[in-house]
């Protein structure tokens, strides 16, 4: 059952089996035994049931996909109670020497995926600022720390704008060159950005990394390309972000990122997650993406 009173499935990690409660026993006066009750499980809104199987090219078959508060599937029936001998009394055979015994309920191996609920994904190399941003922009307060890799697991954060306009935006860990193959943190994250409806690439172009801006942008949206085409093909934006320590011998590496940004179609835009600078405008440019993805299911309704 999709709650929103959880946020992870660690639990599960710890606490692998759950069993439902027993049936009781038939009583006395033809009385029958108690039916055993429900067994409900919150998960995590946004979380995928998957059911282990024996067919070696689907291992895992979907059963649902919990993705509103409330939603709830049934993966595994209770078994059928016994019955009695006075069940198969009749009128000729008032003590039937007969019995059914009960059976006993469905036993089912799961796998439990969660995939978090946001409408913008940041991505970046790691020490982007990806976090900071995160915490300028919304109330979550994300570790930030002044090394590669500082986040470990994803972070959400409710962006709130003028005339009770919100959404929700998720930052994952940093990605690096090869990710796909499992380096720095693999791609192991990247499944929370695929329910977003558009992505933010931070790039540092404060010089301090000693990277290439040009080169870190080509470089995370072939990554995700490799991860999943569809993920490379929702609406972008580029973020030039640390420009208030900015190197001024950097300035041309600037103006190279934003001409690589408007060759493959993407707006460009200069801000600071520090200092707030330009954060306005990369504030409303989200939303008007944000904004546009849900016109169409405004319009269905």
């Amino acid at each position: 059952m999709g709650s929103p009173h959880i946020n992870t499935l660690i639990n599960f990690r710890f606490h692998p089996l759950f069993s439902a409660e027993r049936g009781g026993h038939g009583q006395g006066s033809n009385c029958t035994g108690h039916g055993g009750a429900d067994l409900d499980l919150p998960v995590p809104i946004g979380t995928l049931v998957y059911e282990k199987t024996d067919d070696p090219e689907q291992p895992h078959r979907l059963l649902a996909d919990l993705a509103e508060d409330g939603a709830r599937v049934l993966v595994a029936r209770g078994g059928r109670g016994g019955l009695g001998n006075a069940r198969f009394a009749t009128s000729t055979n008032r003590a039937p020497r007969k019995v059914q015994p009960g059976e006993p309920g469905e036993v089912k191996d799961l796998r439990l995926e969660l995939k978090l609920l946001a409408d913008v994904g940041l991505v970046g190399f790691p020490n982007a600022g990806k976090s900071t941003l995160i915490a300028h922009i919304s109330a979550a307060r994300p570790k930030i720390s002044d090394y590669p890799f500082t986040t470990l697991t994803p972070n959400l954060g409710v962006v709130r704008l003028s005339d009770d306009r919100s959404f929700v935006v998720a930052d994952v860990p940093g990605l690096v060159e090869g990710a796909h193959r499992g380096r720095g943190l693999g791609h192991q994250f990247l499944r929370h950005l695929e329910r977003t409806k558009m992505l933010v690439h931070l790039v540092d172009v404060s010089g301090g990394s000693g990277r290439d801006p040009v080169k870190d942008l080509d470089t995370v949206r072939r990554e995700l390309e490799l991860f999943q085409p569809t993920l490379a093909a929702k609406p972008q934006i580029v973020a030039a972000n640390k420009i208030d320590a900015l190197d001024p011998a950097n300035d041309d590496a600037v103006t190279a990122l934003e001409r690589r940004a408007a060759d493959v179609g993407l707006p460009f835009l200069r801000i600071s997650g520090a200092s707030g600078q330009g954060l306005h405008e990369l504030l409303e440019t989200m939303w008007d993406g944000v904004a546009a993805s849900r016109q169409p299911a405004a319009q269905g309704a």
